[in-house]
């Protein structure tokens, strides 16, 4: 097992593309992202909206597994710089272990 450090961004589904940008300048070679619900500061999001509307209104759960905690420090200071004072979200970091850590440049 290797040690590396997962960042989790919870945000609206309309800035993903900029976000993924953001991550791969930054050093991710890669990032998995799932429908996400919940409740929070600025209210309920469901993810069992009517397709026309889901893409809209809808939160998405970012996951990137980088090297280190330096690289995810700078992954998460830009997304909170770039989009977090006009887009609701939260980002968090966490300590993994993961097997090929060819695939995270580590």
């Amino acid at each position: 097992m290797y040690a590396a450090t997962k960042i989790v961004v919870i945000t609206e589904r309309s800035i993903l593309d900029g976000i993924a940008e953001l991550l791969e300048e930054h050093g991710a070679t890669g990032y998995t992202y799932t429908a996400a619900g919940g409740k929070g500061s600025r209210g309920k999001r469901r993810i069992d909206r009517a397709p026309q509307v889901a893409g809209v209104l809808e939160n998405v759960k970012i996951e990137v597994i980088v090297p280190d905690h330096d690289v995810a420090e700078r992954i998460t200071e830009a997304v909170v710089e770039a989009y977090f004072d006009n887009y609701s979200g939260i980002t968090y970091v966490e300590p993994v272990e993961i097997l090929r850590p060819g695939k995270f440049k580590v």
